[in-house]
Protein backbone atom coordinates (compact mmCIF):
# COMPACT_ATOMS: atom_id res chain seq x y z
CA UNK A 1 0.00 0.00 0.00
CA UNK A 2 1.99 3.45 -1.12
CA UNK A 3 1.92 6.05 1.64
CA UNK A 4 0.45 9.48 0.33
CA UNK A 5 2.78 12.61 0.14
CA UNK A 6 1.54 15.87 1.95
CA UNK A 7 1.71 17.58 -1.34
CA UNK A 8 -1.07 15.11 -2.64
CA UNK A 9 -3.45 15.13 0.18
CA UNK A 10 -3.66 18.66 0.89
CA UNK A 11 -4.33 21.81 -1.40
CA UNK A 12 -1.52 23.63 -2.79
CA UNK A 13 -1.74 27.63 -3.62
CA UNK A 14 -3.31 27.65 -6.80
CA UNK A 15 -4.13 31.26 -8.53
CA UNK A 16 -5.14 30.28 -12.23
CA UNK A 17 -4.91 32.96 -15.05
CA UNK A 18 -7.67 35.12 -16.31
CA UNK A 19 -8.84 35.58 -19.70
CA UNK A 20 -9.39 39.58 -19.16
CA UNK A 21 -6.13 40.18 -17.98
CA UNK A 22 -3.69 40.79 -20.52
CA UNK A 23 -1.94 43.46 -22.33
CA UNK A 24 -0.95 43.51 -26.16
CA UNK A 25 1.81 45.84 -27.51
CA UNK A 26 1.84 46.26 -31.11
CA UNK A 27 3.76 49.37 -32.38
CA UNK A 28 1.51 52.31 -33.29
CA UNK A 29 -1.26 50.38 -32.43
CA UNK A 30 -2.55 51.14 -28.46
CA UNK A 31 -3.08 48.79 -25.82
CA UNK A 32 -6.23 50.30 -24.81
CA UNK A 33 -8.40 48.91 -28.16
CA UNK A 34 -7.18 45.69 -28.66
CA UNK A 35 -10.03 43.42 -27.29
CA UNK A 36 -9.12 40.31 -27.57
CA UNK A 37 -6.18 38.10 -28.70
CA UNK A 38 -5.45 34.63 -29.38
CA UNK A 39 -2.90 32.91 -27.84
CA UNK A 40 0.22 31.16 -29.68
CA UNK A 41 -0.75 28.10 -31.35
CA UNK A 42 1.76 25.76 -32.81
CA UNK A 43 1.09 22.85 -35.39
CA UNK A 44 4.10 20.11 -35.66
CA UNK A 45 3.54 18.26 -38.48
CA UNK A 46 4.43 13.98 -38.63
CA UNK A 47 6.74 12.09 -40.52
CA UNK A 48 5.80 8.78 -41.62
CA UNK A 49 8.18 5.75 -41.56
CA UNK A 50 7.40 2.50 -43.03
CA UNK A 51 9.34 -0.19 -41.40
CA UNK A 52 8.73 -3.46 -42.45
CA UNK A 53 5.08 -4.51 -40.78
CA UNK A 54 4.84 -1.97 -39.20
CA UNK A 55 4.76 2.00 -39.29
CA UNK A 56 6.67 4.49 -37.00
CA UNK A 57 6.67 8.78 -37.11
CA UNK A 58 8.32 11.12 -35.95
CA UNK A 59 8.07 15.07 -35.69
CA UNK A 60 8.28 17.21 -38.91
CA UNK A 61 8.04 20.70 -39.42
CA UNK A 62 6.48 22.79 -37.04
CA UNK A 63 4.53 25.57 -38.47
CA UNK A 64 3.19 28.46 -36.22
CA UNK A 65 -0.26 28.78 -36.64
CA UNK A 66 -1.98 32.25 -37.14
CA UNK A 67 -3.96 34.42 -34.34
CA UNK A 68 -7.07 36.47 -34.35
CA UNK A 69 -6.53 39.85 -32.57
CA UNK A 70 -10.13 41.84 -32.21
CA UNK A 71 -9.80 45.77 -32.22
CA UNK A 72 -11.98 48.45 -30.50
CA UNK A 73 -12.64 51.35 -33.47
CA UNK A 74 -12.32 54.61 -31.61
CA UNK A 75 -13.07 58.16 -33.67
CA UNK A 76 -10.32 59.72 -31.69
CA UNK A 77 -6.62 57.55 -31.89
CA UNK A 78 -8.85 55.67 -35.25
CA UNK A 79 -8.40 51.97 -34.92
CA UNK A 80 -8.81 51.31 -38.22
CA UNK A 81 -6.12 54.85 -39.18
CA UNK A 82 -4.04 52.69 -36.70
CA UNK A 83 -4.16 49.40 -38.75
CA UNK A 84 -4.13 50.99 -42.43
CA UNK A 85 -0.85 52.69 -41.38
CA UNK A 86 0.73 48.88 -40.61
CA UNK A 87 -1.24 47.59 -43.84
CA UNK A 88 0.31 50.69 -46.18
CA UNK A 89 4.15 49.61 -44.88
CA UNK A 90 3.19 45.91 -46.74
CA UNK A 91 1.02 47.47 -49.72
CA UNK A 92 -0.13 50.90 -51.06
CA UNK A 93 -3.17 50.49 -53.04
CA UNK A 94 -2.63 53.89 -54.64
CA UNK A 95 0.66 53.13 -56.44
CA UNK A 96 0.62 48.90 -56.28
CA UNK A 97 3.99 49.49 -54.13
CA UNK A 98 4.82 46.32 -51.75
CA UNK A 99 7.15 46.74 -48.62
CA UNK A 100 10.09 45.46 -47.73
CA UNK A 101 9.39 42.81 -45.00
CA UNK A 102 11.99 44.74 -42.93
CA UNK A 103 8.93 47.64 -43.06
CA UNK A 104 5.66 45.41 -42.35
CA UNK A 105 7.18 43.23 -40.37
CA UNK A 106 6.62 43.53 -36.44
CA UNK A 107 7.21 42.63 -33.46
CA UNK A 108 4.21 41.84 -30.82
CA UNK A 109 4.01 41.26 -26.67
CA UNK A 110 1.83 39.45 -25.50
CA UNK A 111 1.65 39.84 -21.71
CA UNK A 112 -0.80 38.04 -19.27
CA UNK A 113 -1.13 39.70 -16.06
CA UNK A 114 -1.72 38.37 -12.23
CA UNK A 115 -4.14 39.85 -9.83
CA UNK A 116 -1.67 42.94 -9.40
CA UNK A 117 -1.19 43.74 -12.56
CA UNK A 118 2.35 42.00 -12.39
CA UNK A 119 3.55 40.10 -15.71
CA UNK A 120 2.91 36.55 -15.25
CA UNK A 121 3.07 35.19 -18.66
CA UNK A 122 4.87 36.96 -21.98
CA UNK A 123 4.93 35.90 -25.24
CA UNK A 124 6.93 37.45 -27.83
CA UNK A 125 6.02 37.07 -31.74
CA UNK A 126 8.63 37.20 -34.60
CA UNK A 127 8.20 38.75 -37.98
CA UNK A 128 4.23 39.61 -37.41
CA UNK A 129 2.13 41.12 -39.98
CA UNK A 130 -1.77 41.19 -41.05
CA UNK A 131 -3.12 38.78 -43.62
CA UNK A 132 -6.35 39.41 -43.22
CA UNK A 133 -7.68 42.46 -41.49
CA UNK A 134 -11.63 42.80 -41.33
CA UNK A 135 -12.74 46.53 -40.59
CA UNK A 136 -16.76 45.01 -39.51
CA UNK A 137 -19.87 46.46 -41.28
CA UNK A 138 -22.13 49.15 -40.68
CA UNK A 139 -26.03 48.44 -40.28
CA UNK A 140 -28.83 50.65 -39.68
CA UNK A 141 -30.88 47.49 -37.85
CA UNK A 142 -28.09 47.59 -35.08
CA UNK A 143 -26.89 49.12 -32.23
CA UNK A 144 -23.45 48.41 -30.95
CA UNK A 145 -20.07 49.05 -31.38
CA UNK A 146 -17.41 48.65 -34.68
CA UNK A 147 -14.52 46.20 -34.17
CA UNK A 148 -11.93 45.36 -36.12
CA UNK A 149 -10.65 41.93 -36.63
CA UNK A 150 -6.81 40.98 -37.71
CA UNK A 151 -5.43 37.86 -38.41
CA UNK A 152 -1.83 37.73 -37.73
CA UNK A 153 0.65 35.73 -39.46
CA UNK A 154 4.31 35.81 -37.75
CA UNK A 155 7.33 33.92 -37.79
CA UNK A 156 7.79 32.51 -34.41
CA UNK A 157 6.96 33.43 -30.92
CA UNK A 158 9.04 32.95 -28.05
CA UNK A 159 7.29 31.98 -24.58
CA UNK A 160 9.97 33.93 -21.67
CA UNK A 161 8.22 32.82 -18.72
Amino acid sequence: MAILDNNEIFPLKFEPKQVNRFIMYVDDIPSYIIQAADRPKIQIGEVEMPHMNSTWYVAGKPKWQTMSVELYDPIDTSGTQAVMNWIRSCYEAVTGRMGYSDFYKREIRLNALGPAGDIVEEWILKGAWITNPDFGKYDWKSEGLLNITLTIRYDYALLNY
